[in-house]
């Protein structure tokens, strides 16, 4: 399966999920975007990677992992989100000691963090962007198409599933077995899983 090289294209607010930002990543060589749900805490990490002149006055845990990896010579060579699962993105950080290579599992947000840090290239699959991957159609004789093109990104959905499959996702399991998956979710560290399940139980409940 052949890569693709991304690059980030910018973190919008999501409007559908509370407390959730969209991650927009742009392909190297072509016009689609990969739209991917992260927290609060790994976008305002990325953000700060991005934005050079910020400086937290004390690092914060993406920092620390860089300068960790940097006192033992650990290097990241480059992030592949390698598989796309119910709307969840799975990544690996291909990481280098001494010239022997390592790869590592990684949330696709924490991966992403690292990666700019390290001035990491980021790669996905074709086949994950023929699944995932959307054209942003911003209409040109709009009076201002930034801030429509801004509306397009505040809205991420489970991507890389059809709308008919994003509603009915979790719609045939009971509120036990929810409150269930969710504390697996949470187990597991999946928190892009866990806020989708969290608001179905908050619809359920209110």
């Amino acid at each position: 399966m052949s890569l693709v090289k991304l690059t980030i294209k910018g973190i919008s607010y999501s409007q559908t999920q509370n407390g959730a930002y969209a991650l927009i990543l742009n392909e190297v060589d072509g016009d689609r975007k990969l739209p991917i749900v992260i927290g609060a805490f790994e976008a305002q990490s990325i953000a700060i990677a991005l934005e050079k002149e910020i400086k937290p006055p004390r690092p914060l845990t993406h920092d620390l992992f860089k300068n960790f990896a940097d006192r033992f010579d650990i290097v990241i060579k480059q992030v592949i989100i390698h598989k796309l699962v119910d709307g969840v993105f799975y990544s690996s950080m291909i990481c280098e000691r001494d010239k022997i290579e390592e790869i590592i599992d990684a949330r696709t947000s924490d991966a992403i963090a690292l990666a700019l840090r390290f001035n990491a290239p980021i790669f996905t699959y074709k086949n994950i962007l023929d699944k995932a991957g959307i054209y942003l159609k911003v209409n040109p004789d709009s009076e201002n198409p930034e801030e429509q093109l801004d509306d397009i990104l505040s809205s991420p959905e489970t991507f890389g599933l059809s709308d008919e499959d994003t509603k009915n996702i979790y719609a045939k399991n009971s509120l036990s077995e929810l409150h269930e998956l969710l504390d697996q979710a949470v187990q597991e560290e999946d928190y892009e899983k866990a806020a989708k399940i969290r608001d179905e139980i908050s619809k359920r409940e209110s």
